[in-house]
């Protein structure tokens, strides 16, 4: 059974360029991993820089791939963390994070496994945001942030910070995991 949150996409059909970037949840200590996040989410936006060329006449161009480039950096990387943090090793089923242009958006699809306890909790969590304003979640959140070490504010300065729109797909599998889809479109 599945169940969509936001204004999830099936990404066929417009995709101009992309990179697809596949990692085992089980392969090396999850400490290790973090720094492979920030290295992959640094490659995405370096990679998206491409198509966003500065022209050294004109400083708003320069600017504008900067930013770019951070959003970019930024949103891989707390997708990434968020996937290797909750993603159940013992599934040993890869995490895929993709990096998509479209003609006005740069799209990110991030699939990954987890038990069915955590896709149900993370499912709740994302219930919650999508009937919320991001603003006052974010407080809320940041006030509980120490509590119980799921904070979710990567998602809220997503939603704040770069205007970006989020979307999940839950799909409940035959053995009780969950794979979760979660979307980001940065309008560009």
């Amino acid at each position: 059974m599945a169940e969509v949150i936001g204004d999830f996409s099936e990404l066929m059909g417009t995709v101009t360029n992309g990179l697809t970037l596949t990692f085992s949840a089980s392969s090396i200590p999850l400490k290790q991993r973090w720094r492979n996040n920030g290295l992959s989410a640094d490659f995405l936006a370096d990679y998206v820089t491409t198509f966003f060329p500065k022209d050294e006449a004109d400083p708003a161009s320069l600017a504008r791939q900067q930013d770019i480039r951070s959003a970019v950096a930024y949103i891989a990387n707390e997708l990434l963390e968020n996937a290797m943090k909750y993603s159940e090793e013992s599934l040993a089923v890869p995490t895929t994070i993709q990096l998509l242009l479209v003609p006005d958006a740069i799209l990110f699809s991030e699939v990954n496994r987890t038990s069915g306890e955590r896709g149900e909790a993370f499912l709740g969590f994302v219930r919650a945001l999508a009937a919320s304003d991001p603003s006052e979640m974010y407080l809320r959140q940041l006030e509980r942030a120490g509590e119980d070490g799921g904070s979710g504010l990567g998602l809220l300065t997503m939603l704040n910070d770069y205007g970006a729109k989020l979307a999940w797909r839950f799909d409940t599998l035959p053995d009780g995991s969950s794979q979760i889809t979660t979307q980001v479109r940065l309008d560009i």
